[in-house]
């Protein structure tokens, strides 16, 4: 959403991509917890698909007063996380990454993404209901 769009509306979409971008930080948190079904699996992967689906939320919020469209924002999420995977943490952090941690970034990116397109149009249609009708006296 650019900035032509009404500040209300760039408010609550704000506040969406904020609160769904700690929502992925949550479950980054909270994984090591998990001891059910698949334990394992959601130990080794679900960091990843936490991370992207956040970072993805942050890059939407950086990239959107500029007009940018959110296939944008993915891909530039999409590059930063597996970059981050093939340098072993860019060098800089500890990293053990494994060829389906590239996978678990991918679907973490593209559950962000359809998260958004399958959200975005419910704030609008929601902004749409609560404008005044200007026409009417």
């Amino acid at each position: 959403m650019g900035d032509d769009a009404p500040a209300d509306l760039r408010q609550a979409l704000t506040f969406r991509n904020v609160a769904l971008a700690v929502l992925g930080a949550g479950v980054l948190v909270l994984k090591s917890g998990y001891d059910g079904p698949f334990a394992e699996v959601v130990n080794a992967y679900s960091g990843n698909v936490a991370v992207s689906f956040a970072l993805y939320f942050a890059a939407i919020n950086a990239t959107a007063r500029y007009g940018w469209s959110r296939l944008f924002a993915a891909g530039l999420t999409l590059i930063a996380v597996q970059l981050f995977e093939v340098t072993n943490g860019f060098g800089v952090m500890e990293n053990v990454s494994d060829p389906a941690d590239l996978i678990a970034n991918t679907a973490g990116v593209g559950l962000a993404f359809f998260t958004d397109a399958a959200t975005g149009p419910a704030f609008q249609r929601r902004y749409e209901r609560r404008k005044p009708d200007m026409g009417r006296g």
